[in-house]
C-alpha cells in the first residue's frame, strides 16, 4: 500500500505546469553566413539539382531521382529548408521584423512545396518549389547580402 501511495504521489508531482519556455535563451552558434553556407545551401542544393534537366553533349539529362532514396533525401534537404525559415526568424539570426521575416516566410513555403513534390514524387511540382525557393532567395540577398571584398580590391 505504501508502494502504491508513493507511485501515485510521484505521478501527481509530474502533473504539475510545464517549464516556462519563455526562459529558454536563444542562441545563434554560427554567423549567419556560415549558417547559409553550411546549412542552407547545401540543402537546397539537393532541391534544385534534383529538378529540371540539364543539356549535355550527349542530350537531355533528367534530374529528377530515379528511386526511392533519392526521393526521400529531397524530402529530408526540403524539411531542412522549410525549418530554416523559422530559425532565420529566431533571435540571434533575425536581421529585422520588415522584409526578412516576409523573406523567411517565403523559404518555409518553398521549402514545404519541395517537401510535398518529394513525397508525391511530381517532378514539375519539384521544380516549380525549386523556382520558388530561388526567387525568394535572391530577393533576400539582394536586400540583405554583403558583398565581401578580399584585401586589397
Amino acid at each position: 500500500m505504501k508502494y502504491l501511495l508513493a507511485v501515485a504521489l510521484a505521478l501527481l508531482a509530474g502533473c504539475g505546469e510545464p517549464p516556462n519556455t519563455e526562459t529558454i535563451p536563444y542562441q545563434a552558434t554560427s554567423t549567419i553566413h556560415d549558417f547559409m553556407v553550411w546549412g542552407m545551401e547545401p540543402a537546397a542544393d539537393v532541391i534544385w539539382g534534383s529538378a529540371g534537366f540539364i543539356l549535355t553533349e550527349e542530350g537531355e539529362v533528367d534530374l529528377q531521382p530515379t528511386t526511392q532514396e533519392g526521393w526521400d533525401a529531397v524530402r529530408n534537404a526540403a524539411t531542412v529548408v522549410a525549418e530554416t525559415g523559422n530559425l532565420l526568424m529566431t533571435p540571434g539570426y533575425r536581421a529585422d521584423t520588415d522584409d526578412w521575416v516576409e523573406y523567411s516566410a517565403g523559404i518555409i513555403r518553398a521549402g514545404l512545396k519541395a517537401r510535398e513534390a518529394a513525397m508525391a514524387q511530381d517532378a514539375d511540382a519539384l521544380f516549380d518549389a525549386g523556382g520558388q525557393l530561388y526567387n525568394v532567395c535572391r530577393a533576400c540577398h539582394n536586400k540583405y547580402i554583403i558583398e565581401v571584398q578580399s584585401p586589397g580590391g
